[in-house]
């Protein structure tokens, strides 16, 4: 079941083990039964410290992991490798009695949670966002004896999601009401559960020398060198890593040959860390003032204050802004391929944008959908050469140009999207069960208004040093105005934007 390399990371891992463990397995005669027993075999093999135990659970197959003679009430409904080896490891580790390695803050907000919370996690094993919600439900299950998860990989419980209309991942369910999707960090998951800060955490913090606003790699880089300057540095994020989060494959960051996003928005958290710096996340910028100091009122009500800010917002996924966009999200329209192609087995979606990233994520879905239909605004399609030649190769990928996409259609779920030729005007519709888009990015700007200016894209005009119209403004990353948008572009310009807010604080009247 587990190749040698895997077997001799596991095995390092399984001897950090400090208590036994008891995995209960509920099997039937199928192959994902066969697989899953050949697992828990397998990993009772490699330490004294698993046990196996027939049980009947819930859901077959499954296995749970507990501790002898208590229910722990985390249960893996699939076979939790590919993407979730990692929450498979993390489990053993945790029940076993080592500490997770979370702030001690958010321990005590999970252990003074109260009531009965049975959480169930829809995942693939292809997805990058899935893991982290999943790590989160079982670290709060491992913390409090009233919080219990089930991760359910749609691939092997197709009908329960067909049934429930899971058309993407990580979807959460509550108590059995739908509660949550998207990545979300134990962190968010709480505050949607109510224990987030409120504005009161934010009154005694006196006004930073630099504020940076965005927690991606622009952001990440402006904090750590604004840190090494020595001044009073703070860092609010909505979400630490930003948009890279949603990122699978990383290959073009200069002396790493290939990495994923979530892996590196962990090592920018990691880094930052490592400084005397006012993380804050989970936070909302709402509204920029300049005074005699520059204030950043955040969603919650509270006010910051800083001598000079960075803004580093980054950008998100555009939408086409047509009917049943929005009204099917997650319903059959997705942004996310790597994420959500894996529910679309079998089945007709289309492409809606024909560069790059369309047309990756066409090549990449008609390796699992039964036909791929891309639609691309304009005459030609804008991808690179190599990529057009791969999908023109496929025999179940069709593409239509000079096409205009009008609606989405469908009741509960998406059933068909209605597009016109711009040449003709004629109007068609295509049957069809997922619609993912896939054209660009829109700076996330929004909350400034006319506070700084910005171009008709909404990016933030900025100087060769980042510095916008406002004293003591500085922007940086995808939120800019800069030509290309790309990671290691945007660390630079963060660390520009930095270097330029210290020489404004040593070159103006502000005192340091």
């Amino acid at each position: 079941m587990l190749d040698a390399n895997i077997k001799a990371q596991l095995a390092q891992y399984l001897e950090m083990m400090e208590k036994e463990v008891q995995l209960k397995i509920s099997v039937g005669s199928d192959k994902v039964s066969q697989d899953m027993q050949e697992l828990v075999d397998e990993l009772a093999s490699m330490s004294s410290l698993i046990k196996v135990e027939k049980a009947e659970l819930e859901r077959t197959p499954s296995f749970s992991v507990n501790r002898p003679g208590e229910d722990t009430g985390i249960v893996f409904a699939g076979i939790p490798l590919g993407h979730e080896f990692t929450s498979l490891v993390l489990a053993l580790l945790h029940v076993s009695g080592r500490a997770p390695k979370v702030d001690e803050r958010v321990i005590e907000q999970v252990k003074n949670i109260e009531g009965a919370h049975h959480f169930e996690s829809y995942i693939s094993l292809s997805c990058q966002n899935c893991p982290e919600v999943v790590q989160a439900l079982n670290i709060m299950s491992v913390l409090n004896p009233g919080i219990t998860h089930t991760m359910i990989d749609g691939a092997a419980f197709k009908d329960e999601v067909e049934n429930k209309n899971i058309m993407a991942v990580p979807t959460v369910y509550l108590n059995g009401e739908p509660f949550t999707s998207g990545r979300k960090t134990i962190e968010e998951i709480l505050a949607e559960m109510g224990s987030g800060p409120d504005a009161s955490d934010f009154e005694d913090k006196d006004p930073f020398d630099v504020l940076v606003v965005g927690g991606g790699p622009a952001g990440a880089s402006a904090a750590i060198y604004a840190a090494r300057k020595g001044i009073r540095t703070g860092i609010i994020a909505d979400r630490f890593g930003g948009q890279i989060l949603d990122t699978a494959a990383i290959e073009n960051f200069i002396s790493v040959n290939r990495t994923e996003g979530p892996k590196l928005a962990a090592s920018l958290e990691e880094h930052v860390k490592e400084y005397d710096i006012d993380i804050m996340n989970l936070q909302t910028a709402k509204r920029l003032k300049k005074k005699d100091l520059i204030e950043i009122e955040l969603e919650n009500g509270a006010v910051l204050k800083s001598k000079t800010v960075i803004l580093s917002t980054g950008a998100r996924w555009r939408n086409i802004g047509v009917p049943g966009e929005a009204e099917f999200r997650n319903k059959g329209v997705a942004y996310c391929p790597h994420c959500d192609g894996p529910l679309f087995e079998g089945k007709d979606v289309a492409v809606v944008g024909g560069g790059n990233s369309g047309i990756e994520a066409a090549i990449d879905l008609a390796g699992i959908a039964n036909h791929v239909t891309v639609l691309e605004f304009a005459p030609e399609l804008k991808a690179d050469a190599v990529l057009q030649e791969r999908l023109n190769s496929l025999p179940n990928a069709t593409v239509l140009t000079n096409v205009q996409t009008k609606e989405i259609t469908g009741t509960d779920k998406v059933d068909g999207v209605t597009y016109t030729n711009r040449d003709s005007g004629e109007e068609h519709r295509i049957e069809l069960d997922g619609v993912f888009i896939q054209i660009g990015l829109v700076p996330n700007t929004d909350w400034l208004g006319d506070s700084v200016e910005r171009n008709r894209f909404g990016e933030i005009v900025i100087d060769k040093k980042g510095a916008t119209n406002v004293p003591g403004v500085f922007a940086a990353g995808d939120c800019a105005d800069e030509p290309y948008k790309q990671i290691i572009i945007s660390m630079g310009s963060g660390a520009t934007a930095s270097l330029s807010a210290f020489d404004y604080l040593v070159r103006s009247k502000v005192e340091v």
